[in-house]
């Protein structure tokens, strides 16, 4: 009974430690499992903050680019419209230049055709030893109220001034006719053909020289004395 007892007590026991180690062997797996269900859902969040993370890299390297395209394509305008206004500018003034340059052609062909305008007063007969602009100057000079004794300074201070020529010009100064009136429309107030009619410029250069040195003596004085008059 005995022996009995004690086999049916080892038998017993093995079957504990079977059930116990089918137990455990239960638990060990299933333990494994959620351990292996764990480390995949921790692996697929990772790939999921990686993929996040590599798309916004990628958006940031997008909107930087388009950042510089923008900043580019704005310089490029910029650049653009300046050498568009440079360019205009240019052609403004080369159209300016263009312009001016026909006018003064065509002033020049105006006057050249023009002529001189030829005096028709009365010339006495003691001016009748000069010609031309000089014989004009010295008929105007005695019909001003001057003697006849004024005009050898009178003819001494248009010579050096003008050589009375009536085309004479200054380019330094842009003193203009046989008086070298400064500017040369001043005359326009003895005629508007003050370009080009000796006898205008004469009558307009009496009167200054009357108005500021009273005689074409004291005018031709003044001159020798400073260089002008």
């Amino acid at each position: 009974m005995k022996r009995l007892w004690s086999r049916l007590g080892v038998r017993a026991a093995s079957v504990g430690l079977l059930v116990a180690g089918l137990t455990g062997g239960v638990y060990l797996g299933q333990n494994r499992d959620i351990q292996q269900q764990g480390a995949q859902a921790q692996m697929i969040v990772q790939a999921n903050q990686d993929e996040m993370q590599l798309l916004k890299d990628r958006q940031a390297d997008h909107a930087a680019a388009r950042a510089h395209r923008v900043v580019a394509e704005e310089a490029a305008a910029a650049k653009a419209a300046t050498e568009v206004q440079v360019a205009a500018s240019k052609a403004r003034a080369l159209e300016k230049k263009v312009i001016e340059a026909k006018k003064a052609e065509e002033a020049k062909k105006t006057e050249k055709a023009a002529g001189p305008v030829v005096f028709t007063g009365d010339i006495p007969s003691s001016c009748n030893e000069y010609n031309g602009s000089r014989k004009i100057g010295c008929a105007l000079m005695l019909d001003a109220g001057f003697k006849l004794d004024q005009f050898p300074c009178l003819d001494k201070l248009w010579k050096k001034e003008s050589g009375w020529n009536y085309k004479a010009t200054n380019r330094s100064s842009g003193a203009y006719g046989i008086p070298q009136s400064l500017p040369g429309s001043k005359m326009a107030s003895a005629g508007s053909d003050w370009k080009t009619n000796p006898a205008t410029q004469i009558k307009w250069g009496l009167g200054y020289i009357e108005g500021r040195y009273k005689t074409p003596c004291g005018a031709w004085g003044h001159s020798q004395n400073v260089g002008w008059y």
